[in-house]
């Protein structure tokens, strides 16, 4: 069962609107989760506290109409706090699953970059493969699985890199901005004189999908072609980050397949059967921004990744 390209629009429309009841402003940002929704990828959101990434994504999961879970990453986190663990039942004498929070639909992992690479790296197989090994004894995951992990920026205290592995899953890394002025006032204006805790359905937020109409949305995909010269494209640009000078570590085949299937979903979402090089352009920093590691010279010279990518975006010739 698949979407035709009109029901994609009209649906991802309806979610846009559903969104924008709770949050305000972050455009872009929804605009990226719809394309990570509909390419079935991971997204990672970085920004200050306060910027509401959690609230974002939590209201982007009420209008998904996803079982939503959280998981709170803390220092003294445990795999197993995570993904579950056998207890034993001493009234049947059997090991019983005792199920950990990623058995979800939509997890959100908040401040992943709070807990050490041991436990960071139980979510590596869920987010690949989605299922999850306990015991030698492997549990599918829905198959709608999806991550979308909020972290604090490296700068501040008591934070840990992500893995390089780790990073590689997430089909995005998103920065989340603070807003402008008249967004900011928005925000004081009608959250300020409300009290307590904030949640999209107070704030008449409804799911507008359920995981049918989902993996429908995924299927609309297999009416989007990508050209070989597309292709061609994609991996030029790929390939330019492994021999670039002021990069240590370039971007893995994987990015390359991850732009491909990200560039469709765009097309998409814009009603279009066709990928165009531009559907490439715009997601190439989103995609590309945390696979990459820039070189110790170029580091000292104070080199920014965004400006890098944006630079290999225009020396690699695109079809026209």
């Amino acid at each position: 069962m698949s979407m035709n390209l009109d029901e994609l629009r009209a649906l991802a429309d309806a979610i846009r609107t559903e969104v924008a009841k709770a949050v305000v402003g972050q455009e872009e940002m929804v605009e990226q989760l719809l394309v990570a929704m509909v390419s079935e990828g991971h997204v990672l959101l970085e920004g200050p506290p306060g910027t509401a990434k959690t609230f974002l994504a939590n209201s982007f999961a009420t209008a998904l109409g996803l079982d939503f879970g959280r998981i709170q990453f803390t220092p003294d986190l445990l795999p197993g706090d995570i993904l579950g663990s056998n207890l034993f039942n001493f009234q049947t004498s059997q090991f019983t699953l005792t199920r950990g929070p990623i058995f979800c639909e939509l997890l959100l992992a908040d401040e992943i970059n709070r807990t050490p690479p041991k436990t960071q790296a139980a979510l590596l197989e869920a987010m690949q493969e989605r299922r999850v090994t306990l015991d030698g004894e492997t549990h599918q995951l829905p198959p709608r699985f999806m991550v979308v992990a909020t972290q604090n920026p490296i700068e501040n205290q008591g934070v840990y890199p992500l893995p390089e592995a780790q990073l590689d899953r997430f089909l995005f890394k998103l920065l989340v901005p603070y807003p402008d002025e008249a967004e900011e006032m928005r925000i004081v204006t009608d959250y300020g004189k409300r009290q307590g805790p904030q949640r999209p359905a107070d704030l008449g937020v409804t799911a507008v999908a359920d995981s049918d109409k989902l993996v429908a949305a995924s299927g609309a995909l297999e009416n989007v072609t990508v050209a070989p010269e597309i292709t061609q494209y994609v991996v030029r640009l790929i390939r330019a980050t492994r021999d670039h000078s002021e990069l240590a570590v370039g971007a893995s085949p994987r990015a390359a397949v991850m732009l491909a299937n990200a560039a469709r979903a765009r097309a998409a979402l814009a009603g279009r059967a066709y990928a165009i090089p531009d559907d490439v352009k715009a997601l190439a920093i989103p995609v590309l921004r945390h696979r990459l590691t820039l070189s110790p010279a170029a580091e000292i010279e104070g080199r920014d990744i965004e400006a890098l990518v944006s630079e290999l975006v225009e020396a690699t010739e695109a079809p026209r």
